[in-house]
Order: C-alpha cells, then sequence, then structure tokens
C-alpha cells in the first residue's frame, strides 16, 4: 500500500522503516530535508514540499502525520487538508486532545476528506517491537487502511491468548491495533493509556524510593538496610505480579547507572496526563492516582528527588524523552 509519512522524528522516521520492510511505499516530507534525504537513502520516495508529497500519492490518497501535538499538527491538517481531494485521508498519529480531533473531522469532512486519529505507543522500540495502535474515524476508511495498521502493530506474538477470552471473538486487538470507535476515540483512549502509564511511572519510582531510603541515619541502626536496587528491580521481572515493560527499562536504567546520575529528576509532562485529569473532573470520574502522579511531575520542577530521576530514566528509556539541560 501507499502512504504518505509528514514528520520523519524518532518515531515517524522508524515507522517508515517498519513501513517499508512490510512492503508498503512511502512518500516523505520533513521540515528537516536532511531527514528526507536520509529515508529517501533507504528506499522511502522523498517530497520536496506538501504539495509535492501529495502529487506523488495515488487516488485515494493516505497522508499520516506525526508532528508534536498542539500549533504544529493544527497548521499540518490544515496545509495538508487544504491539498487533498474527495476520498483523501488525513492520518493524526501524534498525541492531539480529542476534541481537537472531532472537530478536524468535522471540518474535512465538509471536503469530504476522512480524518483519522491514530493513538501510538510504541516509543522509540517500535519499530522492533511494532506499534499498539488506538483507532479513531469511520469504520470504512479505517477497514481500507487495515493493511497499514497491521503491518505497524506488533502481531500476536508469543502473548498467550487472554483466558476466558471467547475464541470466536476475533478483531484485531489481539494483533496490537483495534478501532476504538468514531473520531476522537482513539486520541481518548490513548489519553487514558498515558494517564495510566504516568500512574503506574509514579508507583514504581516512590517504591524505589522508599528502599534507596532504607539507610537514612534517622532509622534505628537495625532497621537500616542497603538494597542493591539493580538486582531487586531484576528480581521483580521474574516471576512478579509487578512485572511489566516499564520494570524492564527501569532494571536496564539501574543496571547502566545505580544512582542515576546523569539526571536531574526534572520531569516533564507531554500533555495527555492532565487531559487524563481535565476529563475525570468533566464526568466526575474520582482519579486520585492518576491526579497525584501528574502534581508530582510539575513538583519535581522545583525540588527533585531519587524518585523523579527514577521517572526520568523511564520516559528516557522508552521515548527518547531528554530532561531540559541544567541551568548554569
Amino acid at each position: 500500500m501507499q502512504i504518505g509519512m509528514i514528520g520523519l522524528g524518532r518515531m515517524g522516521g522508524n515507522m517508515v522503516r517498519r513501513l517499508m520492510e512490510g512492503g508498503h511505499e512511502c512518500v516523505v516530507w520533513d521540515l528537516n530535508p536532511a531527514a528526507v534525504q536520509g529515508l529517501a537513502g533507504e528506499g522511502a520516495i522523498g517530497a520536496a514540499t506538501l504539495a509535492d508529497l501529495v502529487a506523488r500519492l495515488a487516488p485515494p490518497r493516505a497522508v499520516w502525520i506525526m508532528v508534536p501535538a498542539g500549533p504544529p499538527t493544527e497548521g499540518m491538517v490544515r496545509s495538508v487538508g487544504e491539498l487533498l481531494a474527495a476520498g483523501d485521508a488525513v492520518i493524526d498519529g501524534g498525541n492531539s486532545h480529542f476534541k481537537d480531533d472531532v472537530r478536524r473531522a468535522r471540518e474535512l469532512a465538509a471536503r469530504q476528506v476522512h480524518y483519522v486519529d491514530a493513538g501510538t505507543s510504541g516509543g522509540v522500540w517500535g519499530r522492533e517491537r511494532g506499534y499498539c495502535l488506538m483507532i479513531g474515524g469511520d469504520r470504512d476508511i479505517v477497514q481500507r487502511l487495515d493493511p497499514i495498521w497491521k503491518t505497524l502493530a506488533p502481531g500476536r506474538g508469543d502473548i498467550p491468548a487472554t483466558p476466558g477470552r471467547p475464541a470466536e471473538r476475533g478483531g484485531t486487538a489481539e494483533l496490537g491495533y483495534l478501532h476504538c470507535g468514531p473520531a476522537g476515540a482513539g486520541h481518548f483512549v490513548k489519553m487514558v493509556h498515558n494517564g495510566i502509564e504516568y500512574g503506574l511511572m509514579q508507583a514504581y519510582a516512590e517504591g524505589l524510593d522508599v528502599l534507596r531510603g532504607a539507610t537514612s541515619e534517622e532509622l534505628p541502626a537495625e532497621h537500616r538496610f542497603a538494597f542493591d536496587l539493580a538486582e531487586i528491580t531484576e528480581v521483580w521481572r521474574r516471576g512478579s505480579v509487578i512485572s511489566s515493560w516499564l520494570l524492564d527499562l527501569t532494571a536496564s536504567a539501574l543496571a547502566e547507572s545505580p544512582e542515576l546520575q546523569e539526571y536531574s529528576g526534572f520531569v516533564q509532562d507531554s500533555g495527555e496526563g492532565r487531559w487524563t485529569v481535565e476529563t475525570a473532573i468533566e464526568e466526575a470520574v474520582p482519579a486520585p492516582v492518576l491526579s497525584a502522579s501528574l502534581f508530582a511531575r510539575f513538583r519535581s520542577r522545583r525540588t527533585q528527588s531519587f524518585a523523579d530521576k527514577v521517572l526520568s530514566a523511564m520516559r528516557h528509556k522508552f521515548g527518547g524523552h531528554r530532561e531540559p539541560p541544567k541551568a548554569g
């Protein structure tokens, strides 16, 4: 299948590579010409401009936008939408707010251009592991793009079937992608996914900080312990009920740097955690863990703890996120 990709950063570039490895033809464009040239050297078709990218695609076109959420995505959806024709599709694979998706879908529908929101999880490991995809949009267009989802997704792999799940249920969830509903539904599910991610990360970080604090001189001598956090996270990876990929990445970070000294613990948030809490308020749904994990990130920008360093390390490991440069 042919697809255009706009935005060739950490995720966009690797998504193009995975798609090409799956036999798809990718036409690519980025504000950075070097990124375009690099992927063209790997087999993609480089475009000089947005108009050139659209011209190189055969109708009905599909253009995937993988740029930062907010104004960059807003402007790009508008610019691409003006170049497309009836029956074409725009896919936003970033972390847009679901309410923006609903509006954009309505605006593009006036031009008979389809809008699909694809919540994408996989970070810098997606090319190797595949990307978990949470998709919103009209069912017909989502089904038309199925070869793209199937290639990007992890597939069944070696994950066993869920006990109790009826075999006849079928569907694509077991392959790592799911049509969640109309426009906005995909990013709604991804928003909550990232809110949960905040909570999980915070729990690991706080627990490891408690273990590290067991050497405190404020404790009675007989209650002090010098724990090896790298070894503890390693043993938790094996048979523990709290094992996860996030724990795997934490164990890796601690094995490389037991004190995580290269991290300041200044923990950023990318928006989805805030939106999850705001949505919980709108729905009158109590979400104390998700709220606390978000506020902990705000606090980390004033004073930092070892727990904050653990959060920074996890973010760097799974998404390539880097802390702001240290002042001074």
